[in-house]
C-alpha cells in the first residue's frame, strides 16, 4: 500500500511539474476579439449580432478607437511595411499566414509582438505585429517579421485575405457594418470597446 501511494505521489508531482513547465511556455493570454455585425449604434453603445448568432451590447466611450479596413492586396505588402497577419504555427517553425493586414505608417507599431490569438473558426493559433524585413515573391510571398529583437518566418499563399487598416472615425459604425472588436471590463463588469476594425465598403475584417 506504501509503494503504491508512494508511486501515486511521484506520478502526481510528475504531472504538476509537467503543468508548470506548460504554464511556463505558454506566449501569453490568448487574444480573443469579438466579431461580428453591427445592428444598432448611438453615441454611447453598439448592438451586434456575432458570427453565432448571438445578440452583444458593448459600450463606447471617448477612448474609443476606430480603425478602417479595406480591401488589400499583395502589393501592399512590402520591406518595411509594418504588418499583422494571423497565423498557423507550422513543423519547421515558419507559420502559415491566415491573413494580413497591412497598417498605415500612422499606425506603425500597433500591438507589435507574437501572441496566441482566438482565429474566427475558434481555433487558437497565433498573431504576430512587426516590421517586413527580407521578401520574396514566389508561390504566393514568404517574409520575415521583425518585432521586439525576434522575427518570425511567413508563408502568404496565393489567395490569402489582405487588407489594408487606417485611422477611422465614428461614421465608420453603421448598422450592416462589419467589425472586429476588441474590450475590457470597466468596474461595473460591462463590456466596454477599446478598439473596433470596421470594415469599409462592405469590406469583413479577416483577421
Amino acid at each position: 500500500m506504501l509503494t503504491q501511494r508512494r508511486i501515486a505521489g511521484l506520478l502526481l508531482s510528475g504531472l504538476l511539474m509537467c503543468s508548470g513547465i506548460a504554464a511556463a511556455q505558454m506566449p501569453g493570454k490568448v487574444i480573443a476579439p469579438l466579431r461580428g455585425t453591427i445592428d444598432q449604434v448611438s453615441a454611447t453603445s453598439l448592438q451586434l449580432t456575432d458570427r453565432k448568432g448571438e445578440k452583444v451590447s458593448v459600450k463606447l466611450n471617448d477612448q474609443t478607437k476606430v480603425l478602417s479596413v479595406s480591401k488589400g492586396s499583395t502589393a501592399d505588402i512590402k520591406p518595411d511595411s509594418f504588418i499583422g497577419t494571423a497565423a498557423v504555427p507550422q513543423a519547421d517553425g515558419s507559420l502559415k499566414a491566415l491573413e494580413v493586414h497591412v497598417f498605415a505608417a500612422s499606425l506603425r507599431g500597433s500591438g507589435e509582438g507574437h501572441s496566441p490569438w482566438q482565429s474566427a473558426d475558434g481555433k487558437v493559433d497565433t498573431m504576430t505585429n512587426g516590421t517586413v524585413g527580407k521578401l520574396v515573391n514566389a508561390n504566393g510571398r514568404t517574409l520575415t517579421v521583425n518585432y521586439n529583437n525576434q522575427q518570425k518566418t511567413v508563408i502568404v499563399p496565393d489567395g490569402t485575405p489582405i487588407v489594408t487598416l487606417d485611422p477611422g472615425d465614428r461614421s465608420l459604425l453603421q448598422p450592416g457594418t462589419h467589425i472586429v472588436l476588441f474590450s475590457a471590463a470597466d468596474d461595473k463588469g460591462e463590456r466596454v470597446a477599446t478598439r473596433i476594425s470596421a470594415g469599409k465598403n462592405g469590406t469583413v475584417p479577416p483577421m
